[in-house]
């Protein structure tokens, strides 16, 4: 599986000149949590709420009360006014930004988000975007996957059960009125009474010769059993 399996293809993105306020409103209103910065169609930066945490606005700014500490972090305190005062998002967004291609394999996005700490990562053409895989894609992913597994599973059961069932009726030893069977994850389970061992083996290598059947559990009983204890 790859990044173009998973993918989202409408992505939801800003400009660098999108403001902080709209940039907040977005992220709010579509419930998503970080969008990429497109110009031009190139991806020149990664924004997210974690951007929009230290904000003057709500009182998170960050604030060095000590002026011992002011004197040796005048640097890392202009960049943190920016972060929290710039009305811009190209002032706040994440850049260079990580990217990957269409066919990036799955794994390699899962060891990218761990290496890097990152919940997103654009899919660039030709240095264009054309999707975004994100965690969430990531866990929907395995989801469907999931699901589809499931439905195949029960369609090779009923055809398993059908294909047995059409031989199982041509022979003369198999007690159809007296027993029945299911098939549950290639499994095949006999239910009900029958008459001899020789019964069951038959019934078991009968069951053994379809393809697809991983084990055979025979829960019948025989008719002597059950009359000896009447």
């Amino acid at each position: 599986m790859r990044a173009k399996d998973v993918m989202t293809r409408a992505v939801v993105t800003v400009g660098p000149n999108t403001s902080v306020r709209e940039l907040a409103e977005l992220l709010s209103d579509r419930r998503i949590s970080g969008v990429p910065v497109v110009e031009d169609g190139k991806v020149v930066g990664v924004v997210t709420e974690g951007d929009l945490l230290r904000r003057y606005e709500i009182g998170t700014e960050r604030f060095e009360r000590s002026w011992w500490a002011r004197v040796f972090t005048s640097h890392r305190g202009s960049v943190d006014y920016v972060r929290s005062h710039a009305r811009r998002t190209a002032d706040i967004m994440t850049q260079p930004v990580i990217s990957i291609a269409e066919d990036t394999p799955v794994a390699e996005i899962v060891s990218l988000f761990e290496a890097h700490k990152i919940r997103r990562v654009p899919v660039t053409r030709d240095g264009k975007l054309v999707g975004l895989v994100s965690r969430a894609d990531l866990v929907q992913a395995l989801a469907a996957k999931a699901r589809r597994t499931m439905a195949q599973a029960a369609a090779d059961d009923k055809a398993i059960r059908e294909q047995l069932l059409a031989e199982l009726e041509h022979q003369p030893w198999w007690q159809r009125y007296s027993s029945m069977l299911t098939v549950s994850d290639g499994v095949v389970h006999y239910w009900g009474v029958l008459d001899t061992e020789d019964e069951k083996r038959a019934a078991r290598v009968a069951a053994e010769n379809i393809p697809g059947v991983r084990k055979v559990v025979d829960h019948r009983q025989y008719f002597s059993s059950m009359n000896s204890s009447l």
